[in-house]
């Protein structure tokens, strides 16, 4: 099963994605993760790529595609993966598409954590205020400004995504504002029906 998570930064993506690794047995694909590797293992890709990085320019969709097409060709993503970073614009999107349909495969779900991004940042200056409170340490991204900031991007970069997948039938919306449980519950109920129709699917194609 092939799956995209949506949401605005802050909105729970990355830790559902590290349950479902556990509890569905497919990896989450970051494009951080392929960055570094293809990096250390000093291939044509990720050399271009750290020349890129270094100069503190946007790596682009081409090399994007290029480490993706590497990536979910090894065994490990035979059944399926999570991608994590590697959709964020709609021309990703349309890249993301190409590349599965040049190996047989298809999207089988994208699913957006739906929240709102005022109690969000409510949610951060707390955590801010707590960390602060008990001594912790933090990150350089910690402040409303930035964390609004990338809210923005996500806007307007991001957001256009919703309608091209759900023009193809592939959305699914879940509420993100719960407990990390009760959006893992929802979620969950989502995944379900998704995975039953990809085994139903499998199935055909066998």
């Amino acid at each position: 099963m092939i799956l995209i998570l949506l949401g605005p930064p802050g909105a729970g993506k990355g830790t559902q994605a590290k349950r479902l690794v556990e509890t569905r047995g497919i990896p989450q694909l970051a494009t951080g993760d392929m960055f570094r590797a293809e990096i250390k293992n000093g291939t044509p890709l990720g050399l271009k790529a750290q020349e890129i990085i270094a100069k503190g320019d946007l790596v682009s969709d081409d090399i994007i595609e290029g480490m993706i097409t590497n990536r979910i060709q090894k065994r490990d993503c035979d059944n399926g993966f999570i991608l994590d970073g590697a959709v964020r614009t709609l021309g990703q999107a349309e890249m993301i598409d190409h590349v599965l349909a040049a190996q047989g495969r298809t999207l089988d779900g994208v699913i957006e954590l739906v929240v709102n991004e005022d109690e969000l940042v409510e949610r951060l200056n707390t955590r801010i205020a707590e960390t602060k409170a008990a001594g912790g340490q933090l990150r350089d991204d910690d402040n409303e400004d930035t964390f609004r900031y990338r809210q923005k991007v996500y806007r307007d970069q991001t957001a256009p995504l919703i309608p091209y997948y759900e023009e193809q039938g592939k959305l699914h919306k879940v509420d993100g504002m719960g407990s990390v449980e009760e959006v893992a519950e929802q979620l969950d109920g989502v995944l379900d029906g998704l995975e039953a129709n990809y085994c139903a699917s499998k199935r055909n194609r066998s």
